[in-house]
């Protein structure tokens, strides 16, 4: 099955679509029994304010919403105190907020994503992508994990200590 995905930037009108695949992944993670979003984080001020801010990021499955990520550039407060050492000290892309749609679950969505992020950051001549995950989160481990990112060490976070990732790209 060949799908044509595209990365584009989230517009407002996309927030509903957004928010409701936020939902499925929260209650997801409370199956899988984690603890990440599990504490009214990341709620629609969330996904509003991304959008407001130009970190949104759809991809899209055939034009319909799939993917939702927020893209950050050189700017994590938290990532400035790891317990290890991040392997640059240039310019990042952060990625947070990463949920797939339930209907598009099971489909390598989430690694097509890395790859869009890693032509976004490769085109626009930044070093780096910088994500972190909560330890129970095994399929985004897993993932980071075959698409050669790197650990780093820890970070804390609002809600919690979590694993950091780098993946150098230029």
């Amino acid at each position: 099955m060949n799908v044509e995905t595209k990365l584009r930037k989230a517009e407002i009108e996309d927030r509903n679509a957004i928010w409701a695949i936020i939902q499925q992944s929260i209650e997801r993670r409370k199956q899988d029994g984690s603890t990440q979003w599990q504490n009214g984080y990341p709620n629609m001020g969330t996904v509003e304010s991304d959008i407001a801010k130009g970190f949104g990021y759809v991809m899209t499955v055939d034009g319909e919403i799939a993917v939702y990520a927020a893209l950050i550039l050189n700017d994590e407060p938290a990532y400035s105190t790891i317990e290890g050492a991040w392997l640059s000290d240039g310019e990042f892309v952060v990625v947070h907020r990463v949920a797939v749609d339930g209907k598009f679950a099971g489909q390598g969505m989430v690694k097509k994503l890395f790859d869009h992020i890693e032509d976004f950051t490769r085109s626009h001549e930044i070093q780096s992508i910088k994500v972190d995950t909560n330890y129970d989160n095994i399929a985004m481990l897993k993932i980071l994990e075959s698409k050669g990112y790197s650990y780093c060490g820890e970070v804390v976070l609002a809600d919690g200590l979590r694993k950091a990732y780098e993946k150098i790209i230029i």
